[in-house]
């Protein structure tokens, strides 16, 4: 439902990386709000002719927007250019830094099942390494009371985790007991290249989400991705129509954080992100 809580300010989403799920959420909360907006792409802008994102953002600008949305490839981009502006920037996933946004949703997705986050056990499983989503959700989460155990292979899932305060497994048999969550996470096909792991197979067999293993979690136990979901690899499809997956709940939530987010940095106190 629309309201006018926004009307008259203009937000400006800069995507420097693909995004179906982030972008479209943040626009339509935004439109709910009765906000303006307007969305640049590295295509097509001055951005391919050599301009740099601070040239970017200094010339939109010095247009008066309000808030600028920041997804970048760089890590520690939003915040860079947050030094630049008085208008509020908020990130939207930056390098392999984080998602901030995408933690907040998951984590109250989590709370609308479960009624607290203080004492599930959590379950992270895939690419640790590169995932900015595995990142905030782990600061979100231990900092809410959960208990986080990460798992995947050796070499996407570095021991220095353990420093966050989580624990980690590289048996996927043995870490999903008695997990409340499981989330999954992508993997980065572009990474077998990298020989992170042997093949997507070899991946699929090891540390895919399947229903066999998810008699292993609690009960009531729920599956959580933050998309996009590569079916048959992180999770079987079988679980495509398994009634505890919260997956679309997730995309569901996004656009009510991504209200309140909106509204707080716009028209409450200037902090950033």
């Amino acid at each position: 439902k629309k309201v006018p809580t926004l009307r008259g300010k203009t937000i400006v989403n800069l995507f420097f990386e693909p995004s179906t799920r982030t972008q479209s959420s943040f626009d339509l909360a935004a439109k709910r709000l009765s906000a303006d907006t307007v969305s640049v792409s590295t295509k097509g802008s001055a951005v391919q002719k050599g301009e740099t994102l601070l040239d970017t953002l200094q010339n939109l600008d010095a247009m008066k927007a309000d808030a600028f949305i920041v997804r970048h490839w760089a890590s520690g981009a939003p915040h860079f250019l947050a030094a630049h502006t008085d208008a509020a920037v908020i990130n939207a996933g930056d390098g392999m830094h984080e998602h901030p946004t995408q933690a907040l949703l998951d984590m109250l997705t989590i709370r609308q099942r479960f009624g607290r986050i203080e004492g599930l056990n959590v379950l992270i499983v895939g690419d640790i390494l590169h995932s900015r989503v595995a990142r905030s959700n782990i600061f979100g989460l231990t900092k809410l009371g959960a208990k986080v155990t990460l798992c995947g292979p050796p070499t996407i899932v570095p021991e220095e985790f353990r420093e966050l305060g989580v624990e980690i497994s590289y048996n996927i048999d043995e870490a999903i007991e008695g997990k409340d969550v499981i989330m999954g996470l992508r993997i980065q096909r572009e990474r077998l290249e990298e020989a992170y792991f042997p093949s997507i197979r070899e991946y699929r067999k090891f540390f895919g989400i399947t229903r066999s293993r998810l008699k292993k979690a609690k009960e009531n136990a729920v599956i959580m991705h933050p998309g996009p979901v590569n079916w048959g690899v992180e999770l079987d499809y079988e679980l495509q129509e398994e009634r505890d997956s919260l997956i679309l709940d997730q995309v569901t939530n996004g656009v009510a954080i991504r209200m309140a987010v909106l509204y707080l940095f716009i028209r409450g106190e200037k902090v950033h992100e």
